[in-house]
């Protein structure tokens, strides 16, 4: 290829950070690259070779000296120095030893350095790297359970020797891996078994993806498949539905029997307590999850609709409190069940949204009117049986004839339901509300409105 190593990683970088932000994961604060960094770390392996754990060898490259760390290697993975050894056929002292520097080969990238031209190792980046930016210690480390040993292991005893610090990171994170249903291989690039961002947004939306992982511990292995994410699928409009319904109550466009605020009441106390406890456990996302769906359970029992207003009051604050802890849990994971946008993306999503807000309401109008009949009158105040009976005939006979004269006009209406549903659009007659929904590549935007 005609290009330099610098410019073909920043094609992928960039690349990176689109599927990043098409996966509505924030940046970081600050990017920082290893070749931009290339002083900072040969500083660095000089402070460890100083303080007496590394050494540089003729063939110019630099190890850490595990053994010379002693009992502190191994703190995280429990693997000491004073455990067998593998043969040693390089120049390092013992097995277990790791570069830190390695001499150039043909043709590969490599700097100038005191022990010739070379590059870094792998662990000695990430040390240096984040030793800059966040100082001697580190509170949370996160990365993927294969990464335990050798990498962070490394890390820790390069860190620790440079700050002569006793303890460098507080806590270790470390995620389960990703597998393909039916596989006991991790997906990854170099297994060829792999879906990539770009692909799998075609098919699933981010909120999607993020659902998907909530249902599992970060530290397990998860698996993936059409089946899982079609239940992440069904979750989220199960929350998204509920939230819908609950705002028409409060509205007073969902007419329901009397509600419970007692149980209601009692049952936000419990998930919430429960949810704290659950990401006080090592962030168990699953539980925390499922305490939410029991709250939207428990909420949608007592959402029963009925024909008719028979004037009890609404219990508004209740269902107002539900709504906005729940979305206030999946705010702080950067999902969103409020005014969302239509699936299609994009600033005509919101022109769409009106307009078929605009054509639900129309149809809600049209549709009442078809069934607005006048009632059969329950006593005719007309002198006679015969007049009476004549009375009500004749009008039984016009209601007929209107319902005859309006047939059209609800077969218009159930057309356009079912024209529309061929586009994903699905419309919902209820007694006293029309909603509409769209699912669009996975995700649900609903609307209720009021019939008038």
């Amino acid at each position: 290829m005609n290009i330099s190593p610098v410019a073909l990683a920043r094609i992928y970088e960039e690349d990176f950070k689109q599927d990043m932000a098409a996966l509505k994961v924030l940046p970081p604060t600050v990017y920082m690259r290893v070749t931009e960094n290339i002083p900072q770390i040969i500083s660095f392996i000089k402070t460890i070779i100083a303080s007496g754990q590394a050494y540089a060898t003729s063939q110019g490259n630099v190890y850490f000296d595990v053994k010379s760390w002693g009992k502190r290697y191994g703190v995280l993975t429990t693997i000491y120095p004073d455990t067998q050894d593998e043969a040693v056929d390089t120049d390092k002292r013992h097995g277990k030893d790791f570069a830190l520097w390695k001499a150039a080969k043909p043709q590969e990238l490599s700097w100038t350095s005191p022990w010739g031209r070379g590059r870094p190792g792998w662990h000695i980046e990430c040390s240096t790297i984040s030793s800059a930016v966040f100082g001697k210690q580190l509170d949370i480390h996160t990365g993927g359970i294969d990464l335990a040993f050798p990498h962070h292991e490394n890390e820790i005893a390069q860190c620790e020797v440079y700050h002569q610090c006793e303890q460098w990171g507080n806590y270790f994170l470390h995620s389960g891996h990703l597998h393909v249903k039916g596989s006991q291989e991790k997906m990854s690039k170099s297994l060829k078994n792999f879906i990539t961002i770009k692909d799998f947004l075609k098919k699933f939306s981010s909120d999607q993806f993020r659902m998907f992982c909530l249902r599992s511990r970060y530290s397990s292995a998860v698996e993936f498949s059409d089946e899982s994410m079609d239940d992440a699928k069904h979750l989220l409009q199960a929350i998204s539905l509920f939230i819908r319904d609950a705002n028409a109550y409060i509205k007073g466009q969902l007419v329901c029997d009397p509600v419970r605020e007692d149980i209601l009441w009692e049952r936000l106390a419990n998930t919430k307590v429960t949810v704290k406890a659950a990401f006080a456990d090592d962030f168990d996302t699953s539980r925390a999850v499922a305490a939410i769906m029991d709250l939207i359970h428990h909420g949608n029992r007592q959402l029963k609709a009925v024909t008719k207003d028979a004037g009890s009051p609404r219990s508004s604050v209740v269902y107002g409190s539900i709504i906005s802890y729940i979305e206030g849990f999946f705010n702080a994971l950067g999902m969103s069940f409020g005014e969302r946008q239509v699936a299609l993306g994009g600033d005509n999503s919101a022109v769409l949204s009106n307009v078929l807000d605009e054509l639900v309401r129309f149809r809600a109008k049209v549709r009442h009117y078809a069934l607005a009949l006048p009632e059969e009158a329950d006593a005719v105040p007309v002198e006679g049986a015969t007049a009476a009976e004549g009375a009500k005939q004749e009008q039984k006979e016009k209601r007929q004839q209107l319902m005859q004269e309006r047939r059209p006009l609800l077969e218009a209406c159930d057309s356009l339901r079912g024209d529309l549903a061929a586009f994903g659009i699905h419309i919902k007659d209820r007694a006293a509300v029309s909603t509409w929904e769209i699912e669009e590549g996975g995700q649900v935007e609903q609307q209720t409105k009021k019939k008038s």
